[in-house]
């Protein structure tokens, strides 16, 4: 500071990709991997009881959707939030909103999934 005896430091503190972001990239990609298992199962087998074996893999997929969703929108909060210079600043908006579009795919995906087991099962 000018003028006085005192020096004000700030500390460059580098950014920080957010954990929730990358977490919900993971979930989502998961959920739209086993979307895939659920359609395949419940097309594959249709015959043989398929629909059982999509409805227990749409489950997870449905939940790792949720959550790849929730935890986009906390990132994206996350990051969006101001910070002073001292504090850890937060990057991974793209992370989050390719998560947050992963996971709603896979989570349609896994429901259209099911739908098309059970329509094939008792049609």
């Amino acid at each position: 500071m000018p003028g006085t005896p005192f020096g004000v430091v700030h500390l460059d503190v580098p950014a920080v990709t957010s954990g929730p972001a990358v977490g919900s990239l993971v979930a989502g990609v998961v959920s739209i991997l086993v979307s895939v298992l659920v359609v395949c199962f419940g097309v594959g087998a249709a015959r043989y009881g398929g629909a059982w074996a999509a409805g227990a893999f749409t489950v997870p997929g449905v939940l790792a959707g949720a959550a790849a969703i929730v935890a986009g929108l906390l990132a994206r909060r996350q990051i969006g939030r101001a910070a002073p210079p001292p504090a850890v600043r937060f990057t991974g908006r793209g992370l989050a909103t390719a998560g947050i579009s992963c996971g709603a795919t896979g989570l349609l995906l896994c429901l259209a999934g099911l739908g098309l087991a059970l329509l094939l099962q008792f049609a």
